[in-house]
């Protein structure tokens, strides 16, 4: 249940972690550095020691423990009145414990794992009075400041690339930040490296290995911002070689980052991951949590922005599919016939401005009943789809086809005099008989063709038009007539 350690120290110690042989471990490396150090199994075990005996030092080795559950006993004993300072050892995966705990108490940090002396090294500093949360001086300026500009950032951006690398510019104002980076997860896709800023010219994918799919990176579960991407936590790296990746410790220590912060976006409104905010500093130390809070507030900043022009561009792909429902013909991809009185009236006002020709050329196609009544209304959907890909295919980018009713299309040529448009409808009457169209034989149209005159509305011109595909029609069809003046 306890140990007094045999040491000339004064301080009294008690160390906190549910598995047996870390407790013996502890005792065995640091029973020294104490007059007289408890172990514990439990939260219960400790407060209960703490009422008999109150600690100069107690060290909580969260290995093991449960952040969900387990944090709202933490807090209550970190805050009775027997602890003087506490010093939790968390693991680097985990380091959302330190914001969880640090305003509960006198409480400073190291992030596991650690090697002997460095555990003996953070134990006796807390004893000699020399914590390091004592001695961070509070950045609250800057930090609000880089909050500031992080907020213009997404306030004057609705675009999710140039957003989230205005975020990682602002971000890189932070003191000892020398790169800052955007992990982004949209709600289909993996997650990728949506932004980096640096102000050494370091580029992290160089370090990652690889630019896309890196939710299956190896180094998912080591590296501070795809794990905080991939888990939902906050994770810190103040020594490369914590993460067991040799290969990336070299990179980042060539690089000279001494610390990594990975701090997670919020997730969807579904509960999944959105990805992460990665800080890289040029020197590891402890963060305040103050600091501590404000990187979060960040992170939740920078996801809601992220949220924003996602919703934003959610917003402009609707608009696109509303505005295609009501504009093109769903059959045959050509305009509709609302759209195509539209268009027609537009390019009748250009015309009539600067004085420059509009043609119309209206079709339709010879004997269409007979194909409905012989192959079936499925063949006659297909010969429609075909007739209107086969003038699709040799109509000028500037000519809108469009689908007036049933079988019945035309064509609105802008800078296209009566002559240019019956050479236009020739052709396309030639191209369109010899078109195969699968499941009947092959099909004809006839054509009305007419220019528009000055003064003329588009319903003038379409009479006429309209006039001319019907003699097109009693002439035997097959053939291009010209509207009458």
């Amino acid at each position: 249940m306890s140990s007094p350690a045999t040491s000339t120290a004064t301080m009294t110690g008690l160390f906190l972690n549910p598995v047996g042989q870390r407790r013996v471990d502890f005792q065995a490396l640091c029973g020294d550095q104490f007059g007289k150090l408890f172990v514990a199994d439990g939260v219960e075990q400790a407060g209960e020691l703490l009422g008999q005996q109150p600690v100069d030092l107690l060290i909580v080795d969260l290995d093991r423990f449960d952040l969900d559950f387990d944090v709202p006993h933490l807090r209550r004993l970190l805050s009775q009145s027997g602890v003087q300072r506490t010093l939790i050892l968390c693991p680097f995966q985990h380091a959302r414990w330190i914001v969880e705990l640090a305003d509960y108490g006198r409480v400073s940090y190291a992030i596991m794992p650690l090697l002997d002396q460095d555990l003996r090294a953070a134990v006796g500093a807390q004893l000699g009075g020399a914590a390091t949360q004592a001695a961070q001086v509070s950045q609250l300026r800057e930090l609000s400041a880089a909050t500031t500009r992080v907020r213009q950032a997404i306030a004057e951006s609705d675009d999710i690339e140039r957003m989230a690398e205005r975020v990682c510019t602002a971000l890189c104002s932070l003191p000892g930040v020398v790169h800052a980076a955007v992990f982004h997860m949209p709600e289909l896709g993996d997650l990728a490296l949506e932004a980096q800023h640096a102000t050494r010219g370091l580029n992290l994918l160089r370090i990652l290995k690889r630019s896309d799919r890196l939710m299956h990176s190896p180094l998912r579960n080591a590296f501070p911002g795809l794990l905080a991407a991939s888990s939902g936590e906050m994770a810190l790296l103040d020594v490369a070689a914590k993460a067991g990746e040799p290969e990336m410790a070299m990179e980042l220590n060539d690089n000279g980052i001494g610390a990594v912060l990975g701090l997670p976006l919020p997730p969807s409104r579904t509960g999944a991951m959105r990805g992460a905010l990665c800080l890289l500093f040029d020197h590891a130390r402890q963060f305040s949590s103050d600091e501590m809070a404000a990187y979060t507030g960040m992170a939740q900043l920078a996801g809601f922005g992220l949220r924003l022009a996602e919703v934003c561009r959610e917003n402009e792909q609707l608009l696109g599919r509303v505005t295609h429902m009501a504009t093109v013909d769903t059959m045959t991809g050509a305009f509709n016939r609302r759209q195509g009185e539209y268009l027609l009236e537009l390019e009748a006002r250009r015309a009539l401005r600067y004085k420059l020709p509009v043609a119309l050329i209206a079709f339709d196609l010879d004997r269409f009943k007979a194909i409905n009544d012989q192959f079936g209304h499925p063949v006659g959907d297909a010969v429609i789809r075909a007739v209107a890909d086969a003038a699709r295919a040799i109509l000028r980018n500037s000519d809108m086809l469009i689908r007036s009713a049933g079988d019945e299309f035309c064509i609105v040529a802008p800078h296209t005099s009566a002559i240019d448009a019956l050479k236009v409808a020739e052709k396309l009457r030639v191209h369109i008989a010899q078109t195969e169209v699968p499941g009947c034989d092959r099909v004809t149209i006839s054509l009305g063709v007419g220019q528009l005159s000055e003064q003329e509305s588009p319903d003038a011109l379409m009479v006429r038009v309209d006039a001319a595909l019907a003699r097109a029609k009693r002439a035997g069809r097959n053939c291009v007539e010209l509207a009458m003046s």
